[in-house]
């Protein structure tokens, strides 16, 4: 089984990740509006685990963004980069989810996550993470708030209230469908909060969750009962490799 390989000099203890954190927040866009929704193309990353075999797979899948049909899609395995800390998930997700992403065929226009951007306790959730590595407008779209505050917004479908750290607005919650819990928006990267906010309704025309996420959650579940499978039956693993590069900026 090919799997890809943790990068040289990647953060290896909690002291060392915040620091990498601290270095790049410094270099999150956020006075750009970003695409227009409902045009180009939107992708969607997702991340699933198989701690018994310290395995992740993850998964981008494009879509149109008029029809929400699918473009594209591809998956990667790894192993776990990093060990388990609130606040520092990304660390244990970017190298396999930027090697998904390097196996697409087309660039992924909008980087939809389900997670966060700046709605993260150091202000640099895995959304502005995988932004400012690849340089593509990101947006994190959550299920819960993560430690923030908030007032129940409208109960029909598009009723938004401000995700509050003290003052400070750091997303929305926002309903996306008439009397069902909220998800949870912030941005990421080149996208305006405003935008943000109406790339998921134009995402979210039947469901709670985006489209972009229903689909890649369902298909990094595949690649990792895949990789499993494999796994069982081959102790040595196959080979690693290192994600090419190409179409993303390099930090």
């Amino acid at each position: 089984m090919t799997t890809v390989g943790v990068p040289a000099g990647w953060p290896a203890t909690e002291e060392e990740a915040r620091a990498v954190q601290d270095e790049l927040r410094g270099r999150v866009v956020l006075d750009e509006a970003g695409p227009e929704p409902g045009t180009g193309r939107v992708t969607g990353v997702d991340v699933a685990y198989d701690d018994e075999h310290d395995l992740v797979a993850a998964a981008a899948v494009v879509l149109d963004a008029v029809t929400l049909d699918v473009v594209a899609e591809a998956t990667a395995v790894g192993r776990v980069s990093f060990p388990y800390v609130p606040g520092l998930l990304a660390f244990r997700e970017i190298p396999t989810v930027l090697a998904a992403m390097e196996r697409l065929p087309c660039p992924p226009g909008l980087v939809v996550c389900d997670g966060y951007g700046l709605a993260h306790p150091r202000r640099f959730g895995l959304a502005s993470h995988l932004g400012v590595l690849t340089g593509l407008p990101v947006i994190g779209v959550a299920k819960n708030p993560f430690t923030f505050t908030y007032e129940e917004p409208g109960a029909r479908r598009g009723g938004a209230a401000p995700l509050l750290a003290g003052d400070e607005e750091v997303g929305r919650a926002l309903r996306t469908r008439d009397g069902v819990k909220p998800v949870f928006v912030s941005v990421g990267h080149r996208v305006s909060l405003d935008n943000a906010v109406a790339h998921t309704l134009a995402l979210t025309p039947r469901y709670r969750l985006p489209e972009t996420t229903r689909r890649a959650d369902a298909l990094c579940r595949r690649a990792l009962r895949e990789a499993v499978r494999r796994a069982a039956g081959d102790p040595q693993e196959g080979t690693t490799r290192q994600a090419p590069t190409s179409w993303y900026a390099e930090s």
